[in-house]
């Protein structure tokens, strides 16, 4: 497929109609996808979809990654996995991260999910459903090495081994814990979770372990065991902060001038009149804003670029717009229809976050329902 921009300007129809246009690059998805294979060496290389693939779209990047080799993906809930099941080949796995809420067995089963077993109460679950069905059923375990958000703790596993029966009725396929310090490689946690996750896989010699999220991919070979599970680098977040992104950025977002005035010293701009003018200014108002998940904390401290020149967002981020200095740039230039580069070649996600202090995760699991959405792919 085409790409929406070319020289700024939208192309006709849907793209057209729309105040913004979201640009997925899927081939660099899968060019990530592939770089991450290579640096986990023998592990496999899952990818995690929750939050809609980090907002960029489930339904279309799911099937990329799937043509590109991938079998085993990840989501957080149930409804997720649901959703990912049809867009996939038959044979993939599909693990849920929160595992089966009660009572909900039988929709896990019906489509093909292993959930992943965090508590004791969860085991006892899926245990009491391969009862009621007479056979053994797949399950994840997630054991806690130190985050102490999910994931079996050993005292659960003390509590659960003294039952010689304990796993009766399950067919384990994974054993997993989850890294807390991953992207700071030096952080000493990174060695302490090491060490548990060491010290708890020994209660599982047969089983298949996973630790390494995206940054953990990089932290080398002792992180990656048999399977990774990189989410945001395959949309190419950096995965070590401080070095360079080696990823390829899969993400470009541009908005479009709905108006543009020229304002005197002394005049303010947007809501709680935030940007007072020093001097006389020209400012286009985007169609774009916190509503489509364009971060208010942004509000004088973000920016766009028009033609590779930095302008910066002048005043508060409203709900559906957001209003910049464009001063600097041609008056000839700027006019209604023009697309300004929120994202892209001169901007990326990491850029973003660090100027609304947030992180990439959240600014691209943030991105709203409301744009015109165009997927570039080769094939």
């Amino acid at each position: 497929m085409g790409g929406a921009l070319e020289g700024g300007a939208v192309h006709a129809g849907a793209a057209l109609r729309a105040g913004a246009v979201l640009t997925v690059d899927l081939d660099a998805i899968r060019a990530n996808y592939r770089l991450l294979r290579q640096r986990a060496g023998g592990a496999a290389v899952a990818a995690v979809m929750k939050a809609d693939a980090y907002g960029l779209g489930m339904a279309r990047v799911a099937p990329a990654l799937a043509r590109e080799g991938c079998r085993v993906f990840f989501t957080a809930h149930l409804d997720e996995g649901m959703r990912l099941r049809p867009l996939l080949p038959p044979e993939a796995t599909i693990y849920v991260l929160h595992g089966a809420m009660p009572g909900a067995a039988a929709d896990c089963l019906a489509h093909d999910l292993v959930p992943v077993l965090n508590d004791p109460g969860q085991v006892q679950e899926w245990r009491t459903a391969a009862r009621s069905l007479g056979r053994r059923l797949p399950a994840a375990i997630q054991v806690d090495t130190g985050m102490s958000r999910m994931g079996l703790s050993a005292a659960d596993l003390d509590t659960l081994g003294a039952a010689a029966d304990w796993l009766a009725g399950l067919a384990p396929q994974l054993l997993m814990s989850h890294l807390a310090c991953a992207d700071v490689a030096d952080h000493p946690m990174n060695a302490f979770q090491h060490a548990r996750f060491e010290a708890l896989r020994a209660r599982f010699p047969l089983l298949p372990c996973s630790l390494a999220n995206s940054s953990a991919v990089f932290l080398g070979a002792d992180y990656h065991y048999d399977l990774v599970r990189p989410g945001a680098a395959l949309y190419g977040i950096n995965p070590q902060p401080g070095s360079a992104n080696p990823l390829r950025q899969a993400v470009s977002l541009h908005a479009r001038i709905v108006q543009v005035r020229d304002i005197a010293h002394g005049d303010a701009v947007g809501y709680g009149a935030r940007y007072v003018a020093d001097g006389p200014r020209r400012i286009a108002t985007i169609a774009i804003g916190y509503a489509d998940g364009w971060l208010r904390a942004l509000s004088n401290r973000g920016f766009a670029f028009v033609d590779g020149v930095r302008v910066p967002i002048a005043g508060t981020v409203s709900m559906d717009s957001i209003t910049l200095d464009v001063s600097a740039i041609s008056p000839a230039r700027i006019a209604p229809g023009l697309a300004v580069e929120l994202m892209g070649p001169h901007q990326h996600v990491d850029e973003v976050a660090n100027q609304a202090g947030t992180i990439g995760y959240e600014v691209l699991t943030r991105l709203g329902g409301r744009f015109h959405r165009d997927y570039l792919a080769s094939d």
